[in-house]
This record gives C-alpha cells, sequence and structure tokens, in this order.
C-alpha cells in the first residue's frame, strides 16, 4: 500500500498527519478533522483498506467490519465507527481515536499489570463487558487478542476494535480465524471432523488466553494442538499452567473453566464476569 501521510481525503475534511499501524488489512493512520476549531482540533483514527474484488473472500470480511462494528460501537468498551467512505481504489473508515497504544504493549513492554490485582480485575471485566454486548447483539469477534484491544491514555480504560474477522453466524464453519495463539481447538480443528463451531464460545477461549496474558505475561501455547508440548502437557494435566506459571489458585481455576475442551461445558461470559470479581489474587 502507499504511505498515505500528508494527503487528505473526504473532498479535504480530513488530512492523515500520522501512521499509527500496519497490517494485513491496510494501513490505519491519526487523522485531522479540517473541519474542526483550529484551537482544538479533533483527532480520528482513519483505516485505510483497498477495495477487493466483490466476490472475493476478502471483500466478504470488509464488507462484515462495516456491517457488524457500527452495531456495537455504542458501547463505552468498544472503538466507536464514525462513517467510512470510498473513492476508485481505497476504502477509508473514520473511528475514535484511542490514544494509549494496545494491551499488547501494556502487558508486554509497559508491564502495567505486574501484581496489580485491582488493575487486571478492573481491565479484564471491560473486556468481558465490551464482549457480553457484542454477543447480545449478535456480533461474535472471533479476532479477540491483546493487539485488537485499545488503551486509554491513562490506561484505565480499554476499548476492543477490528471487527475484519466478525461475524453474525453463530454456528461457524469458517476455521483458523484469528491469531493462531488464540485459537481456540475446535475453531483449529486440525485432524478432527470439520463440523461448525460456537462461535461465541470460541471467544470465550481467546479470553482465558488473554488472562493468562494479563496475569503472567506469558501465552500459554503456541497453537492448541496435539503437536504443540505444551498445549499437550496441558490435555496430559489441566494444571499444567498452576505449575509453570505465577497464576493463584483462584486464577487457575478460572482458566481451567475457560480452557474446557468441550465448548458446551465452556464457562460463560456471564459466569466468568461473576467468577472474576470475587478473586482475591491472580
Amino acid at each position: 500500500m502507499p504511505d498515505f501521510t500528508g494527503q487528505t481525503i473526504d473532498a479535504g475534511r480530513y488530512l492523515l498527519d500520522k501512521p499509527l499501524g500496519s497490517g494485513a488489512y491496510g494501513k490505519v493512520y491519526r487523522a485531522m478533522d479540517l473541519k474542526s476549531s483550529s484551537e482544538r482540533p479533533k483527532f480520528y483514527a482513519v483505516k485505510c483498506m483497498p477495495i477487493y474484488d466483490p466476490k472475493s473472500s476478502k471483500a466478504e470480511f470488509q464488507r462484515r467490519e462495516l456491517l457488524n462494528h457500527p452495531v456495537v460501537c455504542e458501547h463505552p468498551n468498544v472503538v466507536h465507527y464514525q462513517c467510512h467512505f470510498r473513492d476508485a481504489h481505497w476504502i477509508y473508515v473514520v473511528m475514535e481515536l484511542v490514544s494509549g497504544g494496545d494491551l499488547f504493549a501494556a502487558i508486554t513492554e509497559k508491564h502495567v499489570f505486574r501484581n496489580n490485582d485491582a488493575l487486571v480485575k478492573k481491565i479484564y471485566i471491560q473486556i468481558i463487558d465490551a464482549l457480553q454486548f457484542c454477543h447480545g447483539r449478535g456480533i461474535f469477534h472471533r479476532d479477540i487478542k491483546p493487539e485488537n484491544i485499545l488503551c486509554s491514555e491513562d490506561g484505565r480504560q480499554v476499548k476492543l476494535a477490528d471487527f475484519g474477522l466478525s461475524t453474525r453466524n453463530g454456528a461457524s464453519s469458517e476455521y483458523g480465524c484469528g491469531s493462531c495463539y488464540y485459537m481456540s481447538p475446535e475453531c483449529i480443528a486440525e485432524g478432527q471432523p470439520r463440523l461448525k463451531y460456537s462461535s461465541k464460545q470460541t471467544d470465550v477461549w481467546s479470553m482465558g488466553v488473554i488472562l493468562v496474558n494479563m496475569i503472567s505475561g506469558r501465552n500459554p501455547w503456541r497453537y492448541a494442538t496435539v503437536d504443540d508440548s505444551c498445549f499437550q502437557a496441558y490435555l496430559l494435566d489441566n494444571n499444567f499452567l498452576f505449575k509453570v506459571l505465577p497464576i493463584s489458585a483462584e486464577a487457575n481455576a478460572i482458566i481451567k473453566r475457560i480452557f474446557t475442551i468441550d465448548p458446551l461445558r465452556r464457562i460463560t461470559l456471564h459466569r466468568l464476569r461473576e467468577e472474576i470479581t470475587r478473586v482475591g489474587t491472580f
């Protein structure tokens, strides 16, 4: 993709003044609203994406993002969706600018959750609330990971972002959606009959990985398959993570209820929220 820095879009309304990130979807820039006051200018995040062949799978995922994100963006822990528009080659999505970086940096670089039970609880419950709201609106994210959770400048609030893999299908047959560390076994379905899986419960599994991230700064495994030595160790002994990571007995009991192989027996988000509120230390 070209570098849009310094360009204006939407008939000169938005000036793209600073790149914020990039990925398979395209690029994100900070944008100044040139119609706002010069004394107190308004800034947004603008995602720039190519226009794909309408029959391609990429175009289908793009359509879902543009349809699904606006349905849930009124929640305070979901990035607000402003609008989108297009020109001959690109689609531009204008969203709320969340300026404190992402949860991945908060965990791995800033170490803000280390020995901070109150902050772990506060932020994790915000993520649960955002996801519960999405599920209540019939939207399943399917790419829950720290990089898709943005932090406020003061680090006290987070917002769920990037609905590029979201779906309205409660029972999905699209396998391998998301990032390898966060995918549920049924979403990977390696060496198994490819039956439809619960989009809701695969989101819950991803929340388990995030909880382990926030508590320990580590991933429990790379891939939830028997070929992964850490996941295999967990299958043989579901106290494996408790033995090798700095996780409390209380947290371990919850994590085991999330990492239940049978999705029908996996803890619900409602119950997960209740359990998290009761934890004394993680």
